[in-house]
């Protein structure tokens, strides 16, 4: 059995603790660096890394948001090939643009904080309304690790921020601040339907970002049936079988704030004890039956 796992970082800790599990399942592994391929589409559909043909049996993707569209292509043209993928590439871009994932959670009832979104400065205020007016969180669409999520506490501020994203012609949405949330969120793993682990995330003194690269905190957690169950619900929505979905706890139960396609595993495995790439890797294995 082939297995490629499609990472631009053979080096980061979860791309080599899935090479480690992988190998113990029997495995024969590559790291394909996906950005470097060459897709040929035609009468024989091949990938090509360099001058070298690559057709493995499964694919774990672990696609950058830097490449999002081209990982997604690449994650395609395997499919295409006929191999099997833990993550379909439909989904990956779903999931990315952070609008359209509150759009699909929103629309199978899966509850999320006050979000709207505007493209022109005409809408400014308008948006602002729709969540119940600042504090409010501005996120831009393809954002990761809590980079281009900024903030606003006060009206002045917000109009500002989304005048000059405006200005930089970004794309972005605003969600209401949940204060009640206290600079706390839950990361909870989800592998073909079923919670793997989770992780409560405190944010650093003076950041509202729980998000450990912003230098928050990760502690173990146990959820309660209705967190896991939304979870759960979020990952089938935005259409992942591998996500990692973020969840506020608020006075009104758990919102989903996010659903990311290539979580990091070295926190969560550290903070919950759990195996998350042993999941992963077992997933891919079942694909091939």
């Amino acid at each position: 059995m082939k297995l490629a796992i499609l990472s631009g970082r053979p080096d980061l800790y979860s791309t080599r603790r899935l090479v480690e599990e992988a190998h113990l399942a029997g495995f024969e592994t590559e790291v394909v660096d996906y950005r470097r391929c060459s897709l040929g589409i035609g009468a024989q559909s091949r990938v090509l890394d360099g001058s070298r043909d690559i057709h493995p049996h499964v694919i774990i993707p672990r696609i950058g948001s830097k490449s999002t569209r081209f990982g997604a292509a690449v994650v395609r043209q395997f499919q295409g090939m006929g191999v099997a993928t833990t993550t379909q590439p439909g989904a990956i871009l779903r999931a990315r643009d952070k609008f359209a994932a509150i759009q699909a959670l929103a629309a199978a009832g899966v509850p999320v904080p006050a979000t709207s979104a505007a493209r022109y400065p005409v809408g400014i205020n308008g948006v602002l309304e729709l969540v119940g007016g600042t504090p409010v969180v501005v996120k831009l669409l393809e954002s990761t690790h809590g980079s281009g999520v900024v903030l606003a506490e006060t009206r002045k501020a917000a109009e500002s921020l989304l005048a000059a994203f405006h200005q930089l012609d970004a794309d972005m949405c605003v969600q209401e601040f949940v204060k009640d949330a206290k600079g706390e969120d839950l990361r909870v793993i989800v592998v073909d339907g079923q919670v793997t682990a989770a992780m409560l995330r405190k944010a650093a003194p003076g950041e509202y970002r729980a998000n450990l690269h912003q230098g928050g905190e990760a502690h173990p957690v146990d959820l309660t049936e209705e967190e896991a169950r939304i979870a759960i619900s979020a990952a089938r929505c935005v259409g992942l079988d591998v996500a990692g979905v973020d969840l506020l706890r608020t006075p009104d139960g758990p919102k989903v704030i996010e659903v990311n396609v290539s979580p990091g595993l070295q926190g969560i495995e550290n903070a919950s004890g759990e195996n998350v790439a042993e999941a992963i890797v077992a997933y891919a294995k079942r694909l091939l039956g």
